[in-house]
């Protein structure tokens, strides 16, 4: 997953995924503007398997993390010469630049960058919103099939909630499910579409230390994995009697 190399960084001027405006309008007699980003909407699931009592999560990586460490990395050098002198704060200043938009390559990675697994993120089972004619629970049993090798009929997948996200920025609408699965429920190995070039490690955490692997903030995660293992904690794990070490 982490064999990751000729990385370049792009103007993207078309794309399938995200398409950029400029908005201009007026608040309470004041003008505005706000450039926001018009994306899909999109499903997450919460997957818990009964039989081994552990949530089941996708591992990926993701360039976008990536470049913000990336970026976080190339500034500390700034800040560890400032205490010694102007000289060499200026000559690493220079060195930033002339890096600036380029990322380290695969060999360059340990010396001017963060590893690559630093990009690589914990995430509930998720898709986009881009099939017509399919519900979200259909699109949602697809997912959880082909990213988790798991084979739940729809009507099994339990509507957790809605909320937007990156409102900053897309504000598009992502639906969370819940799916409880037993190993019987098991078809395949899982590990998203090889030919939409998905990469996708399938992990699972066992349920006495959900809540420790929510709350640790050296594991990289999305904001979906932790509130989903809160609403577990306050909603189903009564029913399964086994603390979440809270």
């Amino acid at each position: 997953m982490e064999e990751i190399n000729n990385v370049e960084v792009v103007p993207c001027t078309e794309s399938d995924y995200l398409k950029p405006f400029r908005v201009h309008y007026n608040q309470n007699g004041t003008k505005k503007s706000w450039d926001f980003m018009r994306t899909h909407d999109s499903v997450s699931v919460l997957i818990f398997n009964t039989t081994s009592h552990c949530f089941v999560l996708v591992k990926q990586f993701r360039p976008a993390v990536y470049m913000c460490e990336w970026e976080k990395a190339k500034k500390q050098p700034n800040e560890k010469t400032e205490e010694g002198g102007a000289a060499e704060a200026a000559e690493a200043a220079t060195a930033a630049e002339s890096q600036e938009g380029q990322p380290p390559s695969e060999g360059e990675s340990s010396s001017q960058g963060p590893p690559f697994s630093a990009g690589v993120t914990y995430e509930l089972c998720a898709g986009l919103v881009d099939k017509a004619g399919l519900s979200l629970e259909e699109i949602a049993r697809q997912e959880v099939l082909e990213e988790c090798g798991y084979d739940v009929p729809a009507s099994k997948l339990k509507r957790i909630t809605s909320y937007r996200s990156g409102v900053g920025v897309t504000g598009s609408k992502q639906t969370m499910f819940y799916a409880e699965v037993s190993d019987d429920n098991c078809v395949s190995a899982g590990g998203g579409e090889p030919h939409e070039g998905e990469f996708i490690e399938v992990v699972k955490i066992p349920l006495h230390e959900a809540m420790s692997f929510a709350y640790n903030e050296r594991i990289p995660k999305t904001m979906g994995v932790i509130f989903s293992f809160i609403w577990f904690h306050n909603n189903m794990a009564p029913k399964y009697k086994i603390s979440t070490n809270v």
